[in-house]
């Protein structure tokens, strides 16, 4: 018995279980004093511009593959990064990506042009450019940029940045309460317990 015991208060109080303890202030905040959203969702307001959202990328991956079907992952691209044009510029990249359904490509594609190559788009002909070199219709990247569809996902995702008030990413709301503190996470594991935490917390 002494020796389940002792195991037991060893499971109890091992640095994995501590993990798990996840605290309002500390590892999140609440940003909305009411009821969370009935669905369960994550979204990520990121930049392409931005050096901490091209680190957290591979925990934003792995994160995508553990998450039950009734949790939805979702990304909110935001302008304010990079300078007014290049912001806007991106933003409306991020909306023709997503029209395109090539994210699972040209997300990691762009994040390396921007950060590793330290590559540079000076005009929308420049990003046509990059779609093509990766294997994306011309035409079909012109058709997107000008539609109303990008338009208005652009336009949804520059309301959503203002509705939840960011001014710093990554920022990840979770079912539009609970804003995590990134500077809160020590690994990858820690990343994922502290999402689905959240993802299932009602109240």
């Amino acid at each position: 018995m002494r020796k389940i015991s002792a195991l037991l208060i060893a499971i109890l109080f091992s640095p994995l279980a501590l993990a798990t303890e996840f605290l309002e202030g500390v590892h999140y905040d609440i940003i909305n004093q009411g009821k969370a959203s009935k669905s369960s969702e994550i979204v990520e307001f990121f930049s392409f511009k931005c050096a901490a959202c091209y680190r957290f990328e591979p925990l934003v991956d792995d994160l995508q593959k553990v998450l039950p079907a009734n949790i939805k992952f979702k990304k909110n691209h935001v302008d304010f990064v990079g300078g007014v044009q290049v912001g806007a510029e991106l933003t409306q990249i991020y909306a023709i990506i997503n029209l395109l359904k090539v994210s699972e490509k040209m997300n990691p594609a762009l994040f390396n042009a921007i950060h590793k190559q330290r590559k540079t788009f000076p005009a929308l002909s420049d990003y046509k450019a990059f779609f093509v070199a990766n294997g994306i219709d011309g035409d079909k990247f012109d058709k997107a940029a000008n539609s109303f569809m990008v338009k208005t996902h652009v336009s949804k995702m520059q309301r959503n940045t203002k509705k939840r008030q960011i001014t710093g990413v990554p920022t990840f709301v979770v079912n539009s309460k609970y804003k995590v503190n990134t500077k809160s996470i020590t690994s990858a594991e820690m990343f994922e317990e502290l999402m689905l935490y959240l993802a299932n917390k009602q109240s």
